[in-house]
């Protein structure tokens, strides 16, 4: 059946991928450099959730390669996610065995196949614009503060590591404050370094002439050649091993061998690990959902992502990287953005930092080896800088508290928690202001204090729900006795049934018993409210020369045969 529902999917996708190839030069630039950041991830990740080292790397391999084949997005790249750890080490040490760990993310491809077919992906339409950019800035920052470590030479944290509160109870904070005591200063010369060429590769004119070759790759090998020199000379400045890039090497065939992992199978029935496949499967594919959601706004062609073939490419990478010994990925943001930033403009970028990570691990892990760490930490600070630029705090803070409170509690829950509790929580503060909105739109008034004898004008919006009904209860139970009130729902498209038996009972009862005399304007038949104005015959305009505005202006008159 899986085998049925993946031919089906990848047929329908072979049409869609016709101009793969038609931007190649700046899309291999691109992949280069996400290759180079996605390496350390792969590595840091796997390690981080108690898995062997090479599952993260089988990972990004089937996340590049087959992901990205299948995925509409054009920027978007999958791979192990930061978001997963925790899951994973605990998921890993309930079970006893990798292998039986492996069956789960076999079932959380499944389910994630399964919600694609049943077009689960368009919740995405529903998360905010200034909450995914929330998150995106949230994400920007911890970027930056959890590279600046690695930027000086103190390795304490896994590469790729996001959360704020530490295994031995330290923090982020705690973690850059300490920096003092560990400080390498070959990292920070070559630091400093990759940030003047990466900052200066765009804006130097004769560099500008050197744009196919990324500058990330420059400053790489920029990186590995002067600790070279600096451990030829003997200098202090050398970089030492545990701060360099560290991919296992198998010495032999059988070790390679070895390196792959197959699930096993005869837990299958264990309902432990379908509890854990199906937790993999919605935080993976929640994950997902708002990094592409993310990759759409970075886009600045505009192209949108099929959120449904996005699950699909996700559940048969997950089943792929399963069956070989790989972690499960979601699409993942930190990757996303360097593929961004890097001038990506097609999903050939993704499938290239696939290829080059399977290649580099089997041909060339030795010079991969050479890399310092503190190059990378450069390549990535300018990342975290991009995502959190000021631009986006002022663009949010001039578009009023609606917009700004969403966005920077999303930010700052992102940081000091996680990425889906951030998101939960900004959606959360959205939609409370989304329905305050609505209570305070869902009628206007032409009058603000009422005295008896007044005329009161209640203006109904285009819609009104009965999240409105105890505000319009309260307004109508303060209109004082013997007023005159017009009712106008000339605008509305729907009004709830609880509205309109409360306004019936209002018109029928109260304002009988109180003297109120209410007049209906705009009712539709639907909505079984006889109306008491059809045309507007009972108001008049009167014309009066205005001494403050100095000019002549129109004033709308009600006669008082109307209220007879």
């Amino acid at each position: 059946m899986c085998s049925l529902l993946c031919i089906k999917f990848y047929s329908g996708i072979m049409t869609k991928n016709n101009n793969i190839f038609a931007n190649f030069k700046s899309d291999f630039a691109s992949g280069l450099v996400v290759f180079l950041v996605a390496l350390p991830l792969c590595l840091g990740i796997a390690m981080a959730s108690g898995a062997p080292l090479f599952s993260g790397i089988i990972s990004g391999i089937v996340g590049g390669i087959v992901v990205g084949y299948l995925s509409t997005s054009h920027l978007s790249v999958s791979g192990p996610a930061a978001g997963l750890t925790a899951i994973i080490l605990t998921a890993i040490t309930d079970l006893g065995a990798f292998d039986i760990f492996l069956t789960a993310v076999f079932i959380a491809g499944i389910i994630q196949l399964c919600l694609g077919f049943i077009k689960a992906g368009s919740i995405s339409n529903y998360f905010p614009t200034n909450v995914i950019e929330g998150m995106l800035a949230g994400i920007g920052i911890i970027i930056i503060l959890k590279q600046l470590p690695h930027a000086f030479g103190y390795d304490s944290d896994f590469e790729g590591d996001e959360s704020f509160l530490q295994f031995d109870g330290s923090n982020t904070f705690l973690a850059i404050s300490g920096l003092l005591n560990y400080i390498k200063l070959g990292s920070i010369v070559i630091t400093l370094v990759s940030l003047a060429i990466l900052i200066s590769w765009d804006k130097i004119s004769f560099l500008k002439k050197l744009k196919l070759i990324p500058g990330a790759l420059v400053v790489v090998v920029i990186g590995v050649v002067l600790n070279e020199i600096f451990i030829i000379f003997g200098s202090s400045l050398e970089i030492a091993k545990e701060h360099l890039v560290s991919l296992p090497i198998p010495t032999s065939f059988r070790e390679f061998k070895g390196i792959i992992v197959t699930p096993n199978f005869a837990e299958i029935t264990n309902p432990k690990v379908w509890m854990i496949g199906l937790t993999i499967a919605i935080v993976a594919s929640i994950e997902t959902l708002l990094c592409i959601e993310a990759a759409d706004r970075m886009d600045l062609q505009k192209r949108y992502t099929d959120t449904n073939v996005e699950l699909k490419a996700q559940g048969i990478g997950n089943l792929i990287s399963s069956l070989l010994g790989g972690l499960p990925m979601t699409s993942v943001v930190v990757r996303t953005s360097a593929n961004n930033n890097a001038g990506a403009k097609s999903k050939m970028s993704a499938i290239i930092h696939g290829l080059l990570l399977l290649i580099s691990v089997l041909a060339i892990p030795t010079i991969l080896n050479k890399i310092p760490l503190a190059t990378l930490a450069a390549i990535l600070l300018l990342v975290g800088y991009k995502l959190a630029k000021p631009a986006t705090f002022l663009h949010f803070w001039h578009k009023g508290k609606y917009q700004f409170i969403p966005f920077i509690a999303t930010l700052l829950a992102v940081v000091f928690t996680d990425l889906l509790k951030g998101v939960a929580l900004g959606i959360i503060i959205s939609i409370v202001f989304v329905l305050k909105g609505n209570l305070k739109r869902a009628y206007s008034f032409k009058k603000q204090e009422y005295a008896e004898g007044d005329v009161i004008h209640i203006h109904l919006a285009q819609e009104v729900s009965f999240l409105n009904k105890a505000a319009i209860k309260s307004t109508l139970n303060d209109i004082p006795e013997n007023s005159k009130v017009i009712i106008d729902a000339s605008e509305t498209v729907y009004i709830a049934h609880d509205i309109l038996d409360l306004i019936h009972e209002f018109k029928t009862t109260r304002a009988i018993d109180e003297k109120i005399k209410v007049k209906l304007k705009g009712f539709k038949k639907a909505y079984n409210l006889e109306n008491t104005i059809e045309t507007p015959n009972n108001v008049t305009i009167e014309h009066h020369y205005d001494f403050a505005k100095r000019k002549v202006v129109k004033k709308e008159m009600i006669s008082e045969e109307f209220f007879k």
